[in-house]
């Protein structure tokens, strides 16, 4: 629905609205081809016509980008083995600013109409700004003068999610194109609102005991959890653009993006444990019966505690982002061009837990030895909720949450000056400046209503506890019955509780967090000069660029240091650590066009990126004491304010054919050097605040084995971590070969290979799956289509930075995971079109192992996704 990157750069104008899937291939391999960078695409069509409810699950079909799921859904992507968190995102080349600015950009919240073409760039140019180490995602929106088709597009969509029964969930969206004043001005606005519901069911074991705490030579399981997630979202997106173009020399581009993204979460949890041998007060008793693999994967648990927890969560998000941009050709040979730019993400998110606690004497068991099908009983059953009454109840919170309220902005301004040279191989020069201010804003705070059931006195709503055997909610169908557990159980009714307790007068004030609250500004000017290179060599066209940039950077951080050991603790004082570096950032890269079908890349370039914030930063020195649930626990963390910029020398060679309509093949090979990369050590003193603890990473605990402790520290790794890897991708036309017209298919394969440190030793990448592969099959005519997308990743590691599943100081693996998406499409005439598919065609799912892939840890469900469309266009 608009025209490609390679289209615009060319002046070519393309109506692809009357195109299909085979078209956007080429316009994608064109838009490659003319570019001098390493990169990969995707236009309009690719994103209206592949399977995806948003982005992320559309460009994950890009060479090297890996997707990460949240309850089944595309939400943060990992380009050739890099966290998420290490590829930069923009929008028309500028900053966008993500509403949950932590873990890396939350792609869920983007729709698919936003963009007219996206571009992951792999290799650099002095011109980019900083941040991505992995690559950069560029989104594209319409340009209205460049747009030649209908002025009106209207779609409506349904989905639906297995998981979550007959609920169908809507989506409506609306745009309108249109020029006038002869064709110099031009007007862009589109409008789209979705409801999407979904499920995810997980059973897992969070907490391990080391060899020789519990067993001499094998890993014990600590504790079983099962976690079902509803989520329910309300999404908004509106972008819009004003281009006056009143001569050929002389240009102005408004542009403006806003989403906001309303999301309920309901995670309903049994937290079984941490059942503990070495706990003075009320030991557990653990007997193993079998082990394997270095695992004891049958054991008989006696007297442990058991949590019924109903945890609802708002995550309301805000994005906006607004770009000016003029474009000035001042003379035959000059060209300026001056952009302002504004973005904002702001985030909401509060959970509410109420837990019901009680203790089960006689215990159960547990035998993990089929990883396919784990069974775990107790004795009385939780099933139905028997345990949990009143004379049987050890623990109870009517409320406990959090609040964090956070903002991301970055305000920045542009100028470059372009001279054409047209001599000695230099096509013209580039000379630019750019200044930004980027900061990070987190305010924290806790909502705890906690309660001793011996003291009624002093928690009275004691009496008000509702009867779990008559108000629980009743999960069902869990994890589809596919493994050795009851399917159905009853959990607690948080909004209930909660009600009560308002209707009895007592409320449960947010207090202010200070020890995880702060704030990061950076101001960084740079300036940079780049050659861009059109000349023959031996007789062969050679395209190039060749720049470097210079960055300073000046950071503040702001944080807090508390006294106590909670949330409520009084503030001290404020802290404000300020770090000041430069850093020069060459770069080039350079295309051979060998033959008019064969190109020829290299590229190499210095890269930054900046201290990242994840989930569990903390700036100041914190020591945070829990006592939300079954088992206190106790947290420490050293502060991150003064970490170093993270850098890294790459490279990239590629050789790529084209042939025929769109046929292509290309080969691919990167490096990177990696210097100053964080990671998280974790650790366990003898002794902390006076208390002696037992000295065990993993499984630290203070000697009365009454409470549980986490020691953490940030630290940068003076080393070098060496990043390797091939891509291969292809796109072919089988009209050739057979003698039905429109067929096809395109796929890639990428294999990374990187050095790993052991655990909280060294950098580590998150979440690097070895081999990854897509393969998407298609046929298609004037009217109909299919399509089938096949996206593989292999095993890949996770630690708790990364994943809520994994307890601090280990890992699991995550298993190899397959999935096919389906999608049709019919066009009876080119006003009308529909379509249709199934996501998660295979009903694949994403399982986790604890030391060997016949140990099991995770266990999850989250089922397919249906949908139907229509457009009209007009």
């Amino acid at each position: 629905m608009a025209t490609t990157p390679a289209d615009q750069a060319s002046g070519v104008e393309s109506d692809i609205t009357v195109v299909g899937f085979r078209q956007s291939l080429k316009s994608a391999a064109d838009a490659k081809r003319r570019d001098i960078r390493i990169t990969d695409g995707i236009t309009s069509e690719d994103i209206g016509k592949f399977p995806a409810q948003n982005i992320t699950e559309a460009i994950q079909r890009i060479a090297g980008v890996q997707m990460s799921n949240i309850n089944g859904r595309g939400a943060t992507i990992s380009i050739r083995g890099l966290g998420a968190q290490y590829a930069r995102t923009t929008i028309n080349g500028q900053t966008f600013a993500s509403a949950d600015f932590k873990d890396g950009f939350r792609y869920d919240i983007v729709q698919t109409d936003l963009a007219s073409a996206i571009q992951v760039i792999k290799s650099p140019t002095a011109d980019m700004d900083t941040g991505g180490l992995s690559g950069t995602v560029n989104i594209d929106t319409v340009k209205p003068l460049a747009y030649r088709g209908p002025r009106f597009i209207l779609g409506v969509k349904g989905y639906n999610s297995e998981y979550r029964g007959k609920q169908i969930t809507p989506k409506i969206s609306g745009a309108y194109i249109g020029s006038f004043a002869g064709g110099t001005l031009g007007v862009m606005a589109n409008v789209s609102y979705q409801e999407l519901k979904d499920r995810g069911d997980y059973a897992f074991v969070k907490n391990w005991y080391n060899p020789g705490v519990v067993d001499p030579t094998n890993y014990v399981p600590g504790n079983f959890r099962l976690r079902r997630i509803d989520r329910d979202s309300k999404q908004l997106m509106a972008s819009g653009a004003i281009q006056w173009k009143p001569q050929s020399n002389f240009e102005v581009l408004l542009q403006g993006t806003y989403s906001k993204d309303d999301t309920r979460y309901d995670t309903q949890q049994l937290v079984f444990g941490r059942w503990n041998p070495t706990d003075k007060t009320n030991p557990s008793k653990i007997t193993v019966n079998h082990t394997a693999n270095g695992v004891a994967d049958k054991i008989t648990i006696s007297n442990f505690g058991v949590g019924n927890n109903d945890q609802p969560e708002t995550r309301n998000l805000k994005t906006q982002a607004y770009t000016g941009t003029v474009n000035w050709q001042p003379g035959d040979t000059w060209n300026i061009h001056a952009v302002a730019h504004y973005t904002k993400g702001d985030a909401d998110l509060r959970e509410f837990a109420s837990i019901d606690g009680a203790n089960v004497a006689a215990g159960g068991s547990l035998d993990i030895s089929d990883p396919t099908n784990v069974k775990f009983n107790t004795d009385p059953g939780v099933w139905n909720g028997t345990l949990f009454n009143p004379a049987n109840r050890t623990y109870f919170a009517f409320v406990d949450g959090a609040t964090h309220i956070q903002t991301a902005k970055d305000v920045s301004g542009q100028l470059d000056v372009t001279k054409d040279v047209g001599a000695f191989g230099v096509k013209s020069l580039v000379f630019g400046v750019k200044y930004h201010h980027e900061s990070f804003q987190t305010d924290a705070f806790r909502h705890d209503r906690d309660a001793d059931v011996s003291r009624p006195d002093l928690y009275p709503e004691y009496a008000f506890i509702p009867n779990l055997s008559t108000t629980g909610i009743r999960v069902t169908n869990f994890l589809d019955g596919k493994i050795g557990i009851p399917d159905s159980f009853l959990e607690t009714n948080a909004p209930l509780w909660q009600s009560i307790l308002a209707s009895k007068g007592i409320t449960v004030p947010d207090v202010r967090d200070f020890a995880n609250s702060y704030r990061v500004d950076r101001y960084i000017p740079s300036v940079y000069a780049m050659a861009n290179v059109d000349t023959v060599v031996f007789g062969k066209t050679l395209r190039g660029n060749l720049g470097a940039r210079y960055e300073h950077t000046h950071q503040n951080v702001s944080s807090n240091l508390t006294a106590g050991t909670d949330s409520g603790s009084a503030l001290l004082s404020k802290q404000n650590v300020i770090q000041d570096y430069g850093n020069v950032l060459p770069s080039a890269s350079f295309a051979l066009d060998l033959t008019n079908r064969l190109v020829a890349r290299v590229a190499v370039a210095k890269v930054l990126v900046r201290p990242l914030l994840n989930s569990q930063t903390q700036m100041a020195d914190t020591f945070v004491t829990d006592n939300t649930g079954i088992r206190p626990s106790v947290s420490v963390s050293n502060g991150e304010s003064r970490l170093k910029p993270l850098t890294a020398n790459q490279a990239d060679i590629s050789l790529e054919y084209y042939y025929g309509r769109g046929n292509s093949i290309s080969v691919a090979g990167f490096y990177k050097a990696v210097k100053n990369g964080t990671f998280t050590q974790f650790y366990c003193p003898t002794s902390f605040n006076g208390v002696t603890l037992n000295g065990q990473v993993g499984n630290c605990q203070s000697a009365d084995g009454g409470t549980d402790y986490n020691f953490s520290r940030k630290l940068n790794d003076n080393s070098v971590i060496h990043i390797k890897g091939v891509e291969v991708a292809a796109s072919q036309s089988f009209d050739d070969f057979l003698p039905l017209k429109g067929f096809g298919a395109t796929g890639n394969v990428t294999v990374v290979d990187a050095d790993s440190p052991a655990l909280g030793t060294g950098f580590n990448l998150r979440d690097l799956s070895k081999l990854t592969w897509n393969l998407t099959p298609y046929w298609e005519n004037q009217m109909f289509s299919v399509r089938l997308s096949i996206n593989h990743r292999s095993a890949y590691k996770q630690d708790a930075s990364t994943s809520f599943f994994v307890d601090g100081g280990q890992i699991h693996t995550v298993r190899a995971r397959t999935q096919f998406d389906l999608a049709t499409g019919f066009t009876p005439t080119k006003y009308l079109s529909f379509t249709g598919g199934i996501i998660n065609l295979n009903n694949t799912h994403e399982d986790a192992y604890q030391t060997t892939a016949d140990t099991f840890q995770l266990a999850s469900r989250t089922g397919r996704t249906y949908y139907l469309s229509a457009t009209a266009r007009f």
